[in-house]
Formats: C-alpha cells, structure tokens, sequence
C-alpha cells in the first residue's frame, strides 16, 4: 500500500471516529482524542509523534576538521494507537512508521514492500500477574533498546545499541512479576520470536529466536515507567534501581548480527549459525539525578560464512561486546546536561574492525517533558589515531 493511501485511510478512520461520538480533546501528550465504546467494550488511543533532526558531522586530519557533512532529516513520523478489546485484560497496540528511516529495509523477504509496521501486538493478562504478548513488537533486549526513541535522554540511541541490540521481531511473549519483599520487585520475560526482525513475509529461513529476561528493582516502581524512560523528570524522592540481565539464543540465524544486519548469503543459498547475545543493564534515578549503564556480548558458534567448498563468503558474524555508561542531571525549569561514553569492540581478527570510542555531551529542555522537547548533542569518535570525526546533532521532538 503507498503512503498516500495509508494516509487518507488514516484521516478518513480518524473523521469518521471524531465524528461518531463527542470526546473531550485529551491533555497535551495523551494522544490526539480517546475512544471509549458506548457499552465500554473497547477503547482506542490515538496518538502521532515526529521528531526533526540536523546532522552536521566532520572528519579530524591531524587536527583539523575536513570532509564536512550536513543532513536534514524527518527522523520519525509516527501513528500509535492503543486501548482494550473486550475487557481491560486484552490490550493492543499498533504503531506504525511513516519517515524513510522507518520503512527503508525493503526486500525480497518482505515482498518488496516498504516496512510501514513497527509494533502490531496483543497483550493478554490471562492470570494475576502473568500476561501473554502474541504480535510483532520489541524483544526484552538491551534497556536502552526498550526505551521508546521519544522518550530518549540525549538524540538518538548510542553506538551499543545500534551494533548489539535484538530490535522487533515477530512471535510470542510471557511476562511476570512477582514481589519477593514490599518493595523489591522481580521481572520475567520468556520471549521464543521468528528470528528475522520485522516485517519478514517470506518464511523463517533458519531457526527461531529465544530471549530470556531478569529484571530486579530492589527499591520498588520508579514514577511514570521510568526504568524504560530517560532523564529523571519525575525527579525522584526516594531512589530507585532497576537491573535488568537478558541472554538471547538466535538458533541457526541467518543474519550477521543475530536478527539484524544483512543475511550471510552462499553459493547455495544462507550460511546458518548459532548467535547468543548477552545483555547486562541498570538504570538508577534520584532527585534529578539519572545514570543508565549497559554491557553487550555476542558471539557464534561459527562466525565466518562458508561457500559449500568451504571457501569464505566475506561475511562474517559481527561478534565482540560494547560498554555504554550514560548519566544525566535535571536542573531548574527542566534544562538538562547529560554525558556519555560507548566502547564498542567487535572480535578484529574475525570482523577486521578497530575498536570505537565515542564521547558525547547533551544539552535538552524540556517543555512538556518527553512530548515536547528540544535536544542537542555533540560527540567525538575515536578508531584509531588517523580516523576519528566529530559530530552535532540538533533535534525538535513534538508528540500528540
């Protein structure tokens, strides 16, 4: 379907919704309306982001800036909608995403179609604490991975999680939790997904994807979600940890970064590897005060791609580990100043890569807390002494 009549099918659905029943317009950052049925059977949020960005980034030759570069992007442009169906306990959600960025990755496997589906998912609370999520939405991977990109500390994701992280895929996932004092809270998440990422179309070419995910929060909830949110806008009075630990098994995997990445193709057909990737993370937050710190390991069982002479394709499985360390402070009306570091060294005798070190710095200010914001940052990569860059990033974030 092309993105105009996405659109028009989007505008007419919201019309004729608008149009049905007479709503309250919802507090900025609540959605665009709610929609309650007359019987209230089900509901329906609707909300839109989007986020504009600028990108200017440089070269360093012996300490001078050259090469330099200038982007403008529509980074995201977003619809989400969300509610119940039937009873409170069956709640959806679909989200789909309408920039570049959002849809590029067309292919054979997904019927050459732009990928518009980010999250499709089900979540049924079938017992007490257990819930049952059957759809395609994110894996319980890396924290800063789960974290919406609207809800970001600093411009966009780090260089962790852009290299590791286990993204969207499709399948099935069990969630609990349970509470071993009054306070202290465990979570578990046991997720078995088709293995490909989304929007995969045409079968499942290897095996499939298991993740498995502890959550510890010593010291109760945090406000609002924060766990999976970033900066402390909530500034919290008591403080708050939460330590999260996942190990992810991609059985036969096809792809060189586990279910990301481009397929490891032979001279006849997809070369297949056990990938299991190990993620350990904690957020804490207190008084304005946030620091979000992760670790990334991956390897595989083989990890160069193999003709069936036994001949090397040139791809290999990108196996090594990234530190990510993040920590940010709220000031007086909301202005923020934030700091991270990311080490990412991928295994340079099978991937041929020198180590990346990135230092950045950010400033934000936030309006309306995460649902209208502005946020700027400026970072310094490193990869050895002859190729290193610098990088600024100005970026406006408005969600209804």
């Amino acid at each position: 379907m092309k993105l105009k009549n996405i659109l028009l099918v989007c505008f007419i659905f919201t019309f004729i919704i608008v149009n049905a029943q007479e709503t309250n317009a919802p507090k900025f950052g609540k959605g665009l309306f709610n929609l309650v049925g007359k019987d209230s059977t089900f509901t329906m949020k609707i909300g839109a982001r989007m986020q504009f960005l600028s990108v200017n980034s440089w070269d360093i030759e012996e300490g001078d800036l050259t090469n330099p570069e200038s982007n403008f992007l529509v980074r995201r442009a977003r619809l989400k909608f969300d509610g119940f169906a039937f009873s409170p306990k069956l709640k959806y959600k679909i989200e789909l995403g309408l920039s570049n960025r959002d849809i590029s990755g067309a292919s054979e496997f997904t019927s050459n179609a732009p990928r518009y589906i980010l999250d499709a998912v089900v979540k049924w609370n079938f017992h007490e604490n257990f819930e049952l999520w059957f759809g395609q939405t994110k894996l319980p991977g890396n924290r800063e991975r789960v974290v919406s990109s609207g809800n970001l500390q600093q411009v966009d994701r780090s260089l962790l999680n852009s290299r590791f992280n286990i993204d969207r895929d499709v399948g099935i996932q069990l969630r609990h939790h349970f509470n071993l004092s009054e306070k202290f809270i465990v979570k578990e998440i046991f997720s078995i997904a088709q293995g490909e990422g989304r929007n995969i179309t045409t079968g499942n070419i290897g095996g499939h994807q298991y993740t498995g995910r502890l959550e510890f929060l010593p010291f109760g909830n945090f406000a609002s979600k924060g766990d999976y949110s970033g900066s402390d806008l909530n500034r919290e009075k008591n403080a708050k940890l939460a330590i999260g630990v996942t190990y992810d098994h991609n059985n036969n995997a096809v792809k060189n970064r586990s279910n990301q990445g481009s397929y490891m193709v032979t001279d006849d057909g997809f070369y297949e590897t056990n990938i299991n990737t190990v993620f350990i993370d904690a957020m804490f937050k207190y008084q304005g005060f946030s620091l979000m710190a992760e670790y990334a390991d991956r390897d595989a069982k083989d990890p160069f791609a193999k003709n069936s002479d036994g001949t090397l394709t040139g791809d290999e499985v990108q196996v090594g580990n990234g530190l990510n360390l993040q920590a940010g402070y709220l000031l007086a009306k909301d202005w923020e100043i934030s700091g991270r570091y990311t080490n990412i060294e991928l295994n340079k005798s099978v991937t041929g890569k020198n180590p990346e070190d990135q230092y950045t710095l950010g400033v934000s200010k936030y309006i309306a807390g995460h649902k209208l914001k502005i946020q700027s940052d400026i970072s310094y990569m490193s990869k050895d002494e002859s190729n290193n860059g610098l990088m600024y990033r100005l970026q406006f974030d408005i969600h209804f």
